[in-house]
């Protein structure tokens, strides 16, 4: 194995792509990238072409394919053990594993009404009382995670790992939204936000032509 490819949605509105797409920049492995274009006709039969699933992100992995954001950070996890990617202390890559599977299964009111937007600032947008819980809750992981297990670094778990892959999208959320953040939360956001790496995908994501609506 070692001819990487992955496969993502636009850069601007793709939360899932971009948890994927971090976590292997991460792991310092060259791959190849493939972007199709949300909410065209075409796009679900371009996605088809390389995972039955018909959702980005995919990773390639010569001929091993691997669908759905959780499952291919657990891989390069795996795949990649020098990167990191879940913390080494038992205790911490339970929480982190926990904080992951909660970003993945939950927060649906944000998702809704907060759509990830790098293209513009939206604030004030898709503040019901649901999403006001979502942030509520978020932001309680973070101080959380910080507090016990984020002294040796800026991230939840120190060095950066596969929950702030996870949880990055929510940070660029909260920065279209105009979320204000306690201090603990905002230097998180900080961290996440002058990522080099994140910085790189944002100013592709500026760069795209495509202008979409909810994602």
């Amino acid at each position: 194995m070692g001819d990487l490819t992955l496969v993502i949605g636009n850069k601007a509105y793709s939360s899932w792509s971009l948890r994927a797409w971090l976590a292997l920049k991460a792991t310092e492995a060259p791959f190849r990238e493939i972007v199709i274009p949300l909410d065209r006709p075409e796009t679900r039969e371009q996605i088809l072409a390389h995972a039955p699933a018909g959702r980005v992100p995919v990773l390639k992995d010569d001929a091993l394919i691997v669908w759905e954001s959780l499952a291919i950070l657990e891989y390069l996890g795996e795949r990649y053990p020098q990167a990191g990617l879940w913390p080494t202390d038992p205790d911490a890559r339970a929480v982190a594993r926990a904080v992951s599977s909660e970003m993945h299964a939950g927060f649906a009111a944000l998702r809704h009404h907060m759509w990830m937007d790098l293209k513009h600032k939206r604030p004030g947008e898709g503040r019901t009382p649901e999403v006001e819980g979502d942030i509520a809750r978020i932001t309680a992981i973070w101080r959380d995670c910080r507090a016990r297990f984020g002294g040796d670094g800026p991230f939840l778990f120190g060095a950066f790992s596969n929950a702030d892959a996870m949880y990055a999208p929510v940070v660029t959320r909260f920065r279209t939204y105009v979320v204000d953040l306690d201090p603990v939360c905002r230097a998180y956001a900080d961290a996440i936000l002058t990522l080099p790496a994140m910085r790189a995908w944002t100013q592709a994501a500026l760069d795209e032509p495509w202008v979409l609506g909810p994602h």
